[in-house]
């Protein structure tokens, strides 16, 4: 597999991926820690540095055609339409408006 870094404010990205430019602006590169293989899916966890993991659950095909062992370099590549933001809760005094 053959890939080509750039930055985005600073951070390492990944530009093109065998030739194959991608519109997704959210990738975080990492070291694969762990690759937990279950019946029909596996679970990848990515190592991103200063404590930070993600994990990804994908088909035991894509591991497979990938090659994805721990300790290779990978990227998490997100797509996605909306981020969801929360905040603790804060009830105070038996009052709680927290729902």
């Amino acid at each position: 597999m053959s890939y080509k870094h750039g930055t985005l404010f600073g951070l390492p990205v990944l530009k093109h991926l065998n030739n194959m430019k991608l519109s997704a602006r959210n990738q975080l590169k990492g070291k694969i820690l762990k690759v937990d293989e279950g019946l029909i899916t596996a679970k990848v966890v990515l190592d991103l540095g200063n404590g930070n993991v993600i994990s990804a659950i994908i088909s035991k095909d894509a591991i497979a055609d990938l090659a994805l062992k721990p300790g290779m370099d990978a990227f998490a590549i997100i797509k996605s339409t909306e981020v969801i933001i929360g905040t603790p809760c804060e009830c105070k005094g038996g009052s709680c408006n927290c729902k």
